[in-house]
């Protein structure tokens, strides 16, 4: 009976744990005094295990009581969707946008000029009433970019493993630093587009997996050791006809596809959960994957959006953004102005040492 009692307790902590990581919440009386303010902004720290000198402790406490009160104003509005004090909560805005929705995709298409022109393979696609690739097995867990800017690796391989689960059966979690270190059309961690990463796992005769290249949030000199190992080949990609939502639904419908938004709003740093409606712009600078879309049971149609800042951000990792904006056919925060997706034609996969044996 002992070892029961033991073994429950044991459980109930974990599950505490696991609670306690999942949410961060505060109440009234946290708002009350300056010195009640700190506390809570000292349980926010140590929920989200951030350390900070007392020095610059005290200029982030400024930054977090500015959020606290933005958090607090807006869910006090009658809007679909959620803030919280989430692990961005004592970074200023431009500090957020500098760190973390640095891709720089509008500077990038800038520099590369005009998206190519494509077929659009899906455009006699007959899209059902919702879609969710995470049920079909075809989404890996939510992953951290960490402070570099390589959201656009990260959407790039989102798709790419969503469809070699789609033509293969399997789901293999591929190497977003193998992108960064070695995709020279590319910046690393100072951004750039999906395309250009789709073109690069196509000429390269494949991606790596995340285990024999994992992920060091950094610019590091290409590995070719690392990436000389088993790969998933792809055929080469497509641009969804841009300012299209209904032609994204559609490609949507039949995998998983990589596109750009503007992340750079206080509402998107600090969502929690809901339908995400804005406000936000169309300055492109990060790069996410759509995973699938839906209907709430009030009506309101919605994108499920995989992003690369980790669990604790959003719905465990995800925002589900409004669909079906009309104004301007951009899409909410220009969803629909730039989104790319992989063509992978068989099951066929290979190692880079078989490519060198078949030339």
């Amino acid at each position: 009976m002992a070892v029961k009692n033991f073994v429950l307790l044991v459980l109930l902590s974990i599950a505490l744990i696991l609670g306690m990581a999942e949410s961060f919440e505060y109440h009234e009386n946290d708002l009350a005094s300056e010195e009640s303010l700190w506390g809570l902004y000292e349980r926010w720290r140590s929920h989200h295990r951030i350390s900070r000198d007392l020095a610059e402790k005290k200029k982030r406490f400024n930054v977090f009581k500015a959020n606290l009160q933005h958090v607090h104003k807006t869910n006090q509005m009658d809007k679909p969707y959620k803030l919280k004090l989430n692990q961005f909560a004592d970074l200023t805005n431009h500090e957020f946008v500098t760190s973390y929705a640095g891709s720089k995709v509008a500077h990038h298409r800038i520099l590369h000029g005009p998206r190519r022109e494509t077929g659009f393979t899906h455009q006699h696609a007959s899209p059902p009433p919702s879609v969710d690739w995470r049920e079909k097995g075809a989404v890996t867990g939510v992953k951290n970019q960490g402070q570099c800017g390589s959201c656009w690796a990260f959407s790039s391989v989102v798709a790419v493993e969503g469809i070699n689960k789609i033509r293969t059966g399997k789901l293999v979690p591929l190497s977003e630093q193998e992108l960064v270190d070695c995709d020279k059309d590319n910046q690393g961690c100072d951004g750039g587009l999906m395309e250009n990463a789709f073109e690069f796992i196509h000429a390269n005769n494949g991606i790596t997996t995340e285990t024999l290249y994992p992920y060091e949030a950094r610019d590091e000199s290409c590995d070719k050791k690392k990436s000389n190992g088993p790969v998933v080949i792809i055929d080469g990609y497509e641009n969804v006809p841009a300012k299209d939502e209904d032609a994204l639904m559609k490609a949507v419908a039949v995998q998983p596809v990589s596109v750009a938004i503007d992340a750079s709003g206080s509402d998107f740093q600090l969502f929690s959960e809901g339908v995400f409606t804005g406000p936000c712009g169309r300055e492109l600078n990060h790069g996410v994957g759509v995973v699938g879309y839906g209907t709430t049971q009030e009506g309101s149609k919605y994108w499920i959006v995989k992003n690369s800042w980790g669990e604790a951000w959003g719905e465990k990792g995800y925002i589900r953004m409004q669909r079906g904006v009309k104004e301007g056919e951009e899409g909410l925060c220009g969803i629909a102005m730039d989104a790319s997706y992989p063509i992978k034609l068989s099951s066929n996969n290979h190692t880079k040492s078989d490519f060198k044996d078949e030339l």
